[in-house]
């Protein structure tokens, strides 16, 4: 997910959508139609430095849209921290846009409540056929034999940047490839009031992300094979550890970081106060703050050792951001036509170069456009040593639960309280019991 960039925190509670009807396209009726042929209603994510670069980034697309097609395009742009929960109002309330935007770590979660519609062979066809799509961005869709709950809009994998005048005045000859190298340079470069490395603490979807990478390179995860929750498995306690210690032991992290939640740690980065970044696509985003792509470098995230690639060397999850339609739509026509559009290599193209994403269409994806060496890192990652989050039912509660389990040991760490194995093992105790029983 953002880009996947800031959490959709607070109490969600998945099973009142999973109990609700379809919903979406201001139609409180539970069934599409095309009563509305004229106008769609598109929330989009934050993607960009913020709300008003995505509206320049998308109007003029969707007027090319209305100029195309006669089908006017409201466009809302929701914040990440907002946007979960604004789904799952809607898939209760039955009042939604018509198209929306989705962290794709969320697909499964928003399948199961039925309110989205289904791609299935007939719905693909309408917009070119699945086989446009790359197979590690349709692995982020929905759960596995069933079909997809959305179709891919901007793949994206995480990647350490770190500046490349603050490692040479520090005498680091290049960016780590293993945590110990990175807590190695992040102790030298700590000081002077600049940092290591930034987080965004208190943003549970990041943490997620995070951890789930550590998890991996544990030999761990959070779900059994068969979907339960196992969140106190010796690789996920160490895996939280492993993370939070770098704020509580390592101390190459800001104790402020603890309270950042919206890309305040790319604005630091841009910013010459931390050294390292560890995200999603970020050169357009460090762009538009003003930092020359010449300032800072771009490397795979690092291993516990060795070099990156499939199971236990795992150093992203799949991220990305999946385009929705509400099957109540009342411009079910017009919204399978925008995602027609969207998807389309020519927009493809257009909207991946201003997100500094990767399409997930593979025709876009070969254009000359994407072939930068910050892309190269990107779609190698996503294509060797990439992994999806786990496309289970219960996926965004997890997000929520673990996510802000996270967050309080972050607290904890920034207010010099101990983070012990004991602690870390407790809090995630405690988020597994506010998961679905089974």
């Amino acid at each position: 997910m953002r880009s996947i960039r800031a959490a959709a925190t607070g109490a969600v509670i998945l099973s009142l959508a999973l109990a609700a009807s379809a919903c979406g396209g201001g139609s409180s009726t539970g069934g599409g139609s095309n009563d509305s042929p004229e106008e769609l209603t598109y929330w989009a994510s934050n993607q960009g430095a913020s709300i008003e670069v995505d509206k320049k980034v998308l109007q003029p697309e969707l007027d090319k849209f209305e100029k195309e097609s006669g089908i006017k395009v409201k466009l809302e742009v929701v914040p990440w921290s907002d946007l979960l929960n604004r789904i799952l109002t809607a898939t209760t309330s039955g009042q939604g846009p018509d198209v929306l935007n989705i962290g794709n770590t969320w697909s499964a979660s928003l399948q199961a409540t039925g309110a989205l519609l289904p791609w299935d062979a007939e719905n693909f066809d309408r917009i070119g056929g699945r086989d446009r799509f790359v197979d590690s961005a349709l692995g982020s869709t929905g759960v596995e034999g069933q079909d997809p709950a959305a179709v891919p809009l901007y793949s994206m994998a995480y990647a350490l940047y770190y500046n490349k005048q603050m490692f040479a005045d520090a005498g680091i000859d290049g960016p780590p490839a293993t945590w110990d190298e990175l807590t190695a340079a992040g102790e030298k470069l700590s000081k002077d009031g600049k940092w290591g490395i930034g987080v965004e603490g208190s943003n549970p979807s990041e943490n997620i992300h995070h951890v789930f990478v550590f998890a991996k390179q544990h030999g761990a995860d959070f779900f059994t094979a068969d979907g339960k929750a196992d969140f106190t498995n010796d690789g996920a306690v160490a895996a939280v550890k492993q993370y939070v210690d770098l704020m509580a032991k390592d101390k190459i992290i800001a104790p402020g970081n603890a309270e950042y939640a919206q890309n305040q740690s790319v604005s630091d980065f841009a910013k010459g106060r931390t050294a390292m970044l560890l995200w999603q696509s970020a050169s357009a985003n460090l762009k538009s703050q003003g930092m020359s792509e010449d300032a800072y470098g771009i490397a795979p995230v690092p291993v516990r050792s060795g070099t990156p690639g499939t199971g236990e060397q795992v150093n992203s999850m799949v991220a990305g951001i999946n385009l929705a339609v509400f099957k109540n739509s009342d411009n079910l026509d017009g919204a399978t036509k925008f995602v027609k559009f969207m998807t389309s290599d020519a927009e493809q193209k257009i909207l991946n170069t201003a997100y500094s994403s990767i399409p997930p269409v593979e025709a876009a994806q070969q254009d000359a456009a994407f072939n930068s060496p910050a892309n190269a890192v990107l779609k190698d990652t996503l294509a060797k040593s990439a992994a999806a989050l786990p496309q289970v039912p219960d996926e965004s509660q997890f997000e929520t639960a673990v996510g802000t389990a996270v967050k309080n040991l972050f607290a904890d760490a920034a207010a010099g309280r101990a983070v012990t194995t004991g602690s870390v093992k407790a809090a995630l105790a405690k988020a597994q019991q506010q998961m679905p029983a089974k």
